[in-house]
């Protein structure tokens, strides 16, 4: 895996877990709103909407240097509009970089050969 290609995936990772979060305090303050007096929809909707624009654009990119399948691209594109989503694509991300640094390394070190 080349530079480029990790801090893609670094990227979208990054930006996965606080989206998720968002998402979960924007539907927090769409009940709060209903229920109470307080309304802290259209902060929170502003601060969700920048971090949605920012997974998919890492996501696109990441779609575009890792060479994902449209099923793959599929997935991690799903798991964003999940409420919970992003903690899971965050996860999966960790793993499949950590994979990735391995596999590299295997490669360097002759264990495997490049394909």
């Amino acid at each position: 895996m080349d530079i480029k290609t990790a801090t893609a995936l670094r990227r979208l990772r990054l930006v996965s877990a606080p989206e998720a979060v968002s998402f979960l305090l924007l539907l927090l303050c769409s009940v709060l709103k209903r229920t109470t007096d307080f309304n802290g929809v259209p902060v929170m909707g502003s601060i969700h909407g920048i971090l949605f624009l920012l997974y998919l654009v890492f996501w696109a990119f990441a779609w575009y240097r890792t060479k994902w399948s449209v099923k793959t691209a599929l997935l991690y594109f799903v798991l964003s509009v999940l409420p919970t989503g992003g903690f899971f694509a965050e996860r999966k991300l960790r793993r499949e970089s950590e994979d990735a640094v391995i596999a590299s390394r295997a490669r360097r070190e002759g264990v495997v050969e490049s394909s």
